[in-house]
């Protein structure tokens, strides 16, 4: 056996001598964990990468280490579902928490962002070789010019890991307190809306613990609304073929998962809630600090509790999505297999940088919105993934307030290139999610001019 063996090896390096490069990315002959690799995306100036690692042998694995070389010129920027070291060109990504064991049989993945048009190569997996699965020459590549017209595909493009949502969504916010903006029942909710984001849970005395109730004060001035009414009124919503989600957090919110301990709190308590009240999903809202790796933790854990259709969104500040290694930035890539969407609120910020880096927009444009959602769009994010997050007219926010036009004019930039502004984003990106407005309340205040403009003009969008 040892002898037929060589006998095999000795052809393969033959052919390989011979054939090149080309038969190099063939998986390799002999059994056991071996990694495959691919660009699931290249625009020229860059290009997303995917390695599988397989379990092919009949133990389990525990622990992986992938290690890769990338010629001058090129380097790794944001990454996800992986841990990442380097030296020079030389790269190492480790598994996460969740994805070091493999069965026999099965498979992970990690992925990242690049730039430049260089390649990966002289790969190693756990010490050993890949498997010839990283070309030493990149394979065909399309590049985008960086003017008008952009391409038309953007660079992450696996689908979206959630199902029931429409293709573009407008969500909005509804209010369970008492303020100057009108007050509404959950049923009354204008039918514009495909998810309804509930503000908010409240923290407990339990780190990471998370609970709600109709508040006294809204009841009062709705002249009652029980619980009862208001699960009710979630089944009624969801009878119409509408989402609702409990958001967690706010202005005021002092929820804090920066452990394992209230990692698990957070993910038993909203399970609670889900069940209790009959959420879609979380919205995560936290304008206090956000630890992304144990609320990364709490948020797998939450869905493995309830599945894969639990809807995952965020909501972060301006200045939140500024660079990938920011709390919540890091978050939404480290949960990109499961994230639904963020919408960033492009709002109550002043002016902030794009992600051309040369210049700071001021807030309340078309190309802030722009700008900044291309920080996003291009460091990892798909587009599925990102919505635009804007007040819904007077009352609703500081400042950033925009005429929805412009919300739609932004949309239309970033989806399909037109009605821009002096800022062209490198490529469009037809698979943009949508839009969020805080409120609904506010926009209900204001004649529902938000919702009545936004909502008809995600039909428009490819």
């Amino acid at each position: 056996m040892k002898r037929s063996r060589s006998l095999v090896l000795s052809l393969v390096a033959a052919l390989v001598a011979t054939l090149g490069a080309a038969w190099v990315a063939m998986p390799a002959f002999a059994a056991g964990a071996s990694a495959t690799f691919a660009k699931t995306a290249d625009w020229g100036t860059g290009w997303e990468g995917k390695y599988t690692i397989t379990n092919g042998g009949g133990s389990t694995i525990n622990g992986w280490s992938l290690t890769f070389d990338l010629p001058t010129g090129t380097s790794v920027g944001t990454y996800w579902d992986a841990l990442l070291t380097s030296s020079g060109q030389r790269y190492t990504f480790t598994n996460r928490s969740w994805n070091g064991s493999i069965a026999p049989g099965a498979s992970v993945s990690f992925g990242f962002v690049a730039t430049g048009s260089g390649a990966p190569g002289n790969c190693t997996l756990n010490g050993a070789p890949c498997g010839g699965t990283t070309p030493t020459t990149p394979p065909p590549t399309t590049t985008a010019p960086p003017t008008t017209p952009p391409p038309t595909t953007p660079p992450p493009t696996t689908p979206p890991p959630t199902s029931g949502l429409p293709k573009h969504v407008l969500t909005g916010y509804w209010h369970n307190f008492d303020n100057p903006a009108v007050e509404l029942r959950l049923r009354d909710v204008p039918s514009e809306y495909d998810v309804v984001a509930v503000a908010f849970a409240e923290a407990t005395a339990t780190p990471g613990a998370v609970t709600f109730a109709v508040d006294p004060g809204l009841s009062a001035a709705l002249g009652g609304y029980t619980d009862a009414d208001f699960r009710a009124d979630v089944q009624t919503l969801r009878s119409r073929g509408k989402k609702v989600i409990i958001s967690v957090g706010g202005e005021t919110g002092r929820v804090a998962v920066n452990d394992a301990a209230s990692a698990s709190a957070f993910a038993d308590s909203v399970h609670a809630l889900i069940g209790r009240y009959g959420f879609d999903g979380v919205d995560i809202d936290l304008e206090n600090g956000l630890n992304p790796t144990y609320m990364g933790q709490a948020l797998r854990s939450l869905r493995a509790k309830v599945g894969a259709n639990l809807i995952i969104t965020m909501a972060p500040q301006t200045i939140d999505m500024q660079s990938p290694a920011g709390g919540y930035f890091k978050l939404a890539l480290d949960i990109r297999d499961i994230l639904t969407v963020v919408h960033t609120q492009y709002y109550n910020s002043g002016a902030m940088l794009g992600c051309d880096q040369n210049a700071a927009y001021p807030q309340g444009t078309v190309n802030f919105i722009v700008a900044l959602a291309c920080i996003q769009l291009e460091a990892g994010l798909r587009p599925d993934q990102v919505a635009l997050g804007l007040p819904a007219g007077p009352g609703a926010a500081g400042g950033g307030i925009v005429p929805p036009s412009v919300v739609n004019a932004a949309m239309d930039c970033l989806a399909k290139g037109t009605n821009c502004g002096s800022f062209r984003p490198p490529r469009t990106y037809p698979g943009l999610r949508g839009a969020m407005t805080w409120s609904i309340n506010w926009d209900v205040s204001n004649g529902n001019g938000f919702a009545r403009t936004v909502k008809p003009h995600l039909a428009t969008l490819p």
